[in-house]
């Protein structure tokens, strides 16, 4: 019991950490936020590499070329721009064939597209509106894991998908759909969030939990609890962004179809 309150207690401790250090760079925006993305995004490159069998030295080089589409993304480079999907593409290509492993390049769009759509969100002018936008982005993502969480705990019932993620259910799932459309209305409600954006985050909540079951299919192949041991009580970077990597591009494109287009 000692052990499990101690570990229960690491993990919180760590947890409350990653979250205000989020919420730093993404108030600071520019600078400062692309460099927590784009670090996170090199170390995630190293774990997928490690999910997906690489050796030493091809772990390192889809590390090093995953870098060159984040560098460029930086706001005094080219910032979110064709060119950078120009170097991504290039990236996947290079690792793909110096490295013979399309598992291990596939790793390039995995991290730099989700990097690109929370930097496009973020950079939405006038006054307070990109910090909203991203706000709303991460911070459904968070509430679906939350709901998820306890809703699976205290209701259970089937199993979403045994064979991936034996601990997941369908209660989770739609505890934590219900918490995300809290938070988009809450935003809606108090910081005049867009009202369809609001609705959409229910399906953002869904991206989000199927971003997790990949990443826990991958760790299943590869015989893994976690994708890292780098974050204490919680594993690897990719086990704290999994479902951001799936719900900030769809994020992006609903606020470009949804709120740009009309």
């Amino acid at each position: 019991m000692t052990g499990m309150s101690s570990e229960l207690r690491t993990r919180a401790i760590v947890g409350v950490v990653l979250i205000l250090v989020a919420l730093a760079a993404l108030f600071s925006g520019g600078f400062l936020f692309w460099m927590l993305l784009s670090v996170a995004g090199v170390l995630m490159q190293g774990e997928w590499g490690d999910l997906t069998g690489a050796t030493p030295e091809n772990r390192k080089l889809a590390m090093f070329a995953v870098s060159v589409p984040l560098a460029i993304l930086c706001p005094v480079a080219a910032g979110v721009s064709w060119l950078a999907f120009t170097l991504m593409a290039a990236a996947f290509f290079f690792v793909a064939l110096v490295g013979r492993s399309i598992r291990l390049a596939l790793g390039v769009p995995y991290i730099v597209v989700p990097v690109m759509a929370l930097l496009f969100l973020r950079e939405q002018a006038p006054n307070l509106q990109g910090l909203l936008l991203t706000l709303w982005a991460l911070g459904l993502v968070w509430a679906t894991d939350i709901g998820a969480y306890f809703a699976g705990r205290s209701i259970g019932g089937p199993k979403l998908a045994p064979r991936v993620s034996p601990s997941k259910t369908w209660a989770g799932l739609g505890g934590g759909v219900l918490a995300a459309l809290t938070v988009g209305f809450l935003l809606h409600r108090f910081a005049d969030l867009p009202v369809q954006l609001a609705a959409a985050s229910g399906l953002l909540a869904v991206a989000a939990q199927l971003g997790d079951l990949l990443e826990s299919w991958m760790k299943r192949r590869a015989g893994v609890k976690d994708s890292g041991t780098l974050l204490p009580g919680h594993g690897g970077v990719m086990d704290r962004l999994d479902g951001v990597v799936a719900a900030a591009p769809l994020a992006a494109i609903c606020y470009m179809i949804l709120v740009q287009l009309p």
